[in-house]
């Protein structure tokens, strides 16, 4: 959702071939965060390595093409996308931005696991042609970089508002949006914040804004085995259920509920709808 606020990002997405079909545009995108975070992520028999080349042959394809999109002209302020600055925008707008968020909700996070964290990601940027010395060498780097080329530079667009709704109604085909757009909306406010929600016109929502304001700290601290469940407050055990049901119905929805095995592959086109 964040990359909805990120104006080389939103407009990129939008008027390349990703745009058209958004469920299959995340799902891959899901693919390089999950293939990351295995065990094996960047040994002979992970998928790490491969999924690094097809992404950056991907990013390949889109130079190439969006400039010829007239769209994509009329409102872009770059001649070619997806340049050193953007990548190391959408960079932070990754391991960053989750660091923040696991030191916002007191994840203790030993130093050696903070650093390989931290490493994984410095070789995924390496991979996908980002030059080393636009890489952070630390996490305090990786804050101080970020902003200065992350948080100045966010701002809405009529296509990011148009991919944050298509991104909000994704759950329809499971649950026909009764719930799923509701507590995405609540979640993007928890996650982004007031301003970021007023500038995606995502409206605010009287039953789970708050419960995510409320429970979600606790709930991160049960998974993380800092409290027993049996600890928590009164009514959180409905909504612990309710959240792991988010997390259950967000990997059918981007990973089982899409096409396997997940292929990332160099566009031939733009959006066709542009």
């Amino acid at each position: 959702m964040m990359s909805t606020v990120i104006p080389h990002e939103a407009r990129a997405v939008y008027y390349s071939k990703g745009g058209a079909d958004m469920r299959d545009r995340i799902t891959k995108t899901a693919k390089l965060g999950y293939d990351i975070g295995t065990r094996n992520a960047f040994l002979p028999d992970g998928e790490m390595i491969v999924t690094c080349v097809k992404t950056r042959l991907a990013h390949a394809g889109v130079r190439h093409l969006l400039p010829q999109s007239p769209y994509w002209t009329k409102v872009a302020d770059e001649q070619i996308p997806i340049s050193q600055a953007d990548m190391m925008v959408t960079w932070h707008s990754l391991p960053t931005t989750v660091m923040k968020q696991l030191t916002r909700w007191k994840v203790p996070i030993p130093a050696d696991e903070s650093a390989a964290f931290l490493h994984s990601w410095q070789l995924t940027a390496h991979m996908l042609g980002i030059l080393d010395e636009y890489i952070p060498g630390s996490w305090d780097e990786a804050n101080s970089q970020a902003a200065q080329v992350l948080d100045p530079v966010l701002a809405p667009t009529t296509e990011g508002v148009k991919l944050a709704d298509i991104l909000l109604h994704l759950g329809v085909t499971i649950d026909g949006g009764i719930l799923t757009t509701h507590i995405l909306g609540a979640l993007t406010r928890y996650m982004l914040g007031d301003e970021i929600c007023g500038w995606l016109q995502i409206p605010r929502e009287p039953v789970w804004d708050p419960v995510f304001e409320a429970f979600w700290p606790t709930f991160v601290a049960i998974k993380e085995g800092l409290l027993k469940i049996t600890d928590a407050p009164p009514g959180l055990l409905q909504v612990y259920w309710a959240f792991d049901e988010i997390i259950r119905l967000g990997t059918l929805l981007f990973l089982s509920g899409g096409n396997l095995p997940i292929s990332i592959q160099i566009p031939t086109a733009n959006n066709p709808n542009y």
